[in-house]
């Protein structure tokens, strides 16, 4: 018998994970457009019920448990204090785990992630080996076994920075 749930692909994760943040924007009262790839930073458009006020969301999803979210070269440019960045963790159909949404300004999410890919290549790798340098940048998820660099924790529904750039729904 066929699989009547089969794991979904990080295509089908990625789009979904775009609806549950927009979901949870709208619940708290603001406006949420899902782009549906039509615009290459912006995953969400997020404004205030006037649509006086907007903010660009890129969203990346992750599976909560994980270590790290993978993030491209583009997560090294700041867009401009009106682009967020939401590290979205959705659980999968048969876990009992909850949402992670990480909610970060572009323009930390932009310095540490450079700063940290920089220090990664300048550290040897496993066998003493320099690291070659790719299009991949990973963003480390609580809970750290070491001290990490940059705590992202501090961003756990930090669902307030909407409200900064948008005003109270």
């Amino acid at each position: 018998m066929k699989n009547q749930n089969p794991p979904a692909n990080k295509s089908t994760r990625g789009n979904a994970s775009q609806f549950f943040v927009a979901g949870e924007l709208c619940r708290r009262g603001w406006v949420a457009v899902v782009t549906m790839g039509n615009t290459p930073t912006t995953d969400i458009l997020c404004s205030n019920a006037e649509g006086t006020r907007f903010v660009h969301v890129q969203v990346k999803t992750f599976v909560p448990g994980n270590k790290t979210v993978t993030v491209g070269r583009k997560a090294e440019i700041d867009n401009g204090s009106n682009f967020v960045w939401v590290l979205a963790g959705i659980p999968t159909a048969e876990s009992r785990t909850g949402f992670e949404y990480y909610i970060i300004p572009s323009a930390d999410v932009a310095k540490n992630v450079a700063n940290l890919h920089q220090k990664w290549l300048r550290t040897p790798g496993k066998d003493g080996q320099p690291h070659q340098d790719s299009n991949v940048r990973a963003i480390h998820l609580p809970p750290y076994k070491d001290v990490p660099a940059w705590d992202v924790g501090v961003y756990r529904d930090n669902w307030s920075l909407f409200a900064e750039l948008l005003g109270r729904p």
